[in-house]
């Protein structure tokens, strides 16, 4: 029980990662508190389970603001943020438009900054942020602008924050590669990858949403305290393949 007495605040915690760090979380002790605009009606959001949700849009600041009176009502400190909502909206190549593009990042860099700010006065001794990036901050594919920028200002948020914060709180960021999240969705969502995308991988699989989630524990670990500002890449080691037209198989196609 890592998290025993510990307070933990996680947006987007409906599906995907988020709900498997809702998980992990309640099993390692800590009081959860999670936002997200869906609440799935499965067994680990009922009120049995512990683990305490408010539906809301965190693109909205008035949602924000009841979201963390809400949790403060409750709880008179907070040592776990994970700031892990985020949204695909599109890009240049399609009908991304100006307030679609706005949106995506609302919830992906403002929201975060916000609730880190409305929290900044609670934060206990030892609090740790831990904002969900992306390798697309740093490598895309087309048609990602919406997305690929609002993970590139999250990862510029993370160090920012953590020299600002100094003395009250670390704030790191994770950069996930290709995760596959089907078993943290409602629904018949099977896993939707070939063998030559896992052999594609130099650790020859793709991720799991459980790979995320230990490394959120590790970072949030009061005896890791000296790392602080930095974005920890979990990707199989794709962003470390290089890549070119007839190697190892890779081929460009064009029309």
């Amino acid at each position: 029980m890592k998290l025993q007495h510990k307070v933990c605040v996680l947006t987007g915690g409906g599906a995907g990662i988020g709900r498997c760090l809702a998980g992990t979380f309640l099993r390692e002790g800590a009081r959860v508190y999670l936002i997200d605009k869906e609440i799935p009606d499965c067994e680990l959001y009922q009120p049995s389970s512990g683990i305490k949700w408010f539906r809301g849009d965190i693109a909205r600041q008035q949602t924000l603001d009841e979201f963390a009176d809400w949790v403060l009502e409750q709880e008179s400190g907070i040592d776990i943020l994970v700031n892990n909502a985020c949204l695909m909206n599109g890009g240049i190549l399609s009908d991304c438009s100006y307030e679609d593009f706005l949106y995506v990042q609302q919830v992906g860099v403002a929201a975060p900054y916000w609730l880190t700010k409305r929290f900044k006065p609670y934060f206990r001794k030892g609090a740790s942020i831990v904002n969900l990036s992306s390798t697309r901050a740093f490598q895309s594919q087309p048609d990602t602008e919406s997305y690929t920028a609002a993970k590139g200002g999250i990862t510029a948020l993370t160090h920012a924050l953590a020299v600002s914060l100094g003395g009250i709180a670390r704030v790191n960021s994770i950069a996930p590669g290709w995760i596959e999240t089907a078993r943290f969705h409602e629904g018949t969502a099977v896993p939707a990858y070939t063998q030559a995308d896992l052999e594609q991988h130099p650790s020859r699989r793709v991720g799991e949403p459980e790979d995320i989630a230990r490394a959120v524990l590790f970072l949030c670990d009061e005896r890791n305290s000296f790392i602080n500002g930095t974005n920890l890449t979990i990707d199989g080691g794709m962003s470390k393949l290089m890549v070119y037209h007839n190697d190892c198989g890779w081929q460009l196609e064009t029309e």
